[in-house]
């Protein structure tokens, strides 16, 4: 028999993390690892289990879900990520697989389904919702990078830069240009108002 497949989960919402742990552990083929409560969290427990699938949530503090797929792609190459959201908006499926993410779930989707896609991503394959692919191709893709889109998210719309570069290990000048590169491609006036385009388009 094949050893069972290592997975961890990362959810800031506690109830969330324990269901999705809950209905994993009835998989005779899958094994939980562990369970992180955002992002830094999740890339520190991922090191540290070396897990073949992560199953994120798109929206948690620290880091999100595509800050970490893009860590554990540089960390982890042989970790499969899965991105769970509860936004499923086209844009948000294009910043998915730009990351590097294997499959991008609805949190709606019926319980069976995530085992069915961790399965499926830990044998090399993709998994997309095909309603939500079929609109992601009539939407108009972001204009940002991954990485500036990372700080963006992380920025907001009123945070510091000296925070932002505390949480993302960067200098202070390095968030000031990624923050500068973001308002201009936007076309924004403002960091807040680029934050606001950003977020009504599906792109942060």
């Amino acid at each position: 028999m094949s050893a069972p497949i290592r997975v961890l989960l990362a959810d800031d919402e506690e109830l969330i993390r324990d269901a999705l742990a809950a209905l994993l552990g009835c998989e005779p083929d899958i094994r939980v690892v562990g369970t992180a409560r955002d992002g830094r969290h999740a890339i520190e427990l991922a090191l540290l289990h070396r897990p073949d699938v992560a199953v994120v949530d798109l929206q948690m503090p620290r880091v999100d879900g595509v800050g970490v797929i893009l860590e554990l792609g540089r960390a982890l190459p042989a970790c499969a990520g899965v991105i769970l959201t509860g936004h499923a908006h086209p844009a948000v499926l294009r910043r998915a697989l730009d990351s590097g993410a294997r499959g991008f779930l609805a949190k709606g989707a019926p319980g069976t389904a995530l085992a069915d896609v961790v399965r499926r991503v830990h044998e090399g394959q993709r998994y997309v919702d095909p309603v939500l692919a079929a609109d992601a191709l009539t939407q108009p893709a972001s204009p940002l990078t991954p990485r500036e889109t990372e700080v963006l998210l992380v920025a907001q719309e009123d945070r510091s830069v000296r925070e932002v570069s505390r949480e993302l290990f960067l200098s202070p000048g390095t968030v000031r240009n990624y923050l500068a590169a973001v308002t201009r491609k936007l076309g924004a006036d403002t960091r807040s108002e680029a934050y606001r385009i950003a977020h009504e388009n599906g792109w942060a």
